[in-house]
């Protein structure tokens, strides 16, 4: 199964932080349900100079990219316009790490 990593890179409006806010709890309990089901490996929120949250950071396995992309445009920072950008690369896991991910 094919790994990613996946950074939204939040919009920088006023209002940016508010929506983030607001999709927070949501964005989280969506992230938890990948947890228990395999998917997400490894979560972070970027943040800026002063602390602020200014984006994610996810290292997940899907079947595929159409998987991912399902799961991801279904994602309240997405659905809520928290995210302005998101980069998604796949990645190979480094061998001390090879127990996080599924068998293939």
């Amino acid at each position: 199964m094919p790994t990613f990593i996946v950074i939204g890179h939040d919009a920088m409006d006023a209002e940016a932080p508010a929506r983030r806010q607001a999709n927070r709890d949501a964005h989280l309990a969506v992230a938890e349900a990948n947890k228990k089901s395999g998917n997400l490996l490894f979560a972070a929120a970027l943040v800026d100079e002063q602390g602020i949250m200014r984006g994610s950071v996810m290292t997940v396995n899907y079947p595929d990219r159409a998987s991912l992309d399902a799961w991801l445009y279904k994602d309240p920072y997405v659905t809520g316009n928290v995210w302005e950008h998101v980069d998604i690369q796949t990645c190979k896991l480094a061998p001390m790490f090879a127990d996080l991910a599924p068998a293939a």
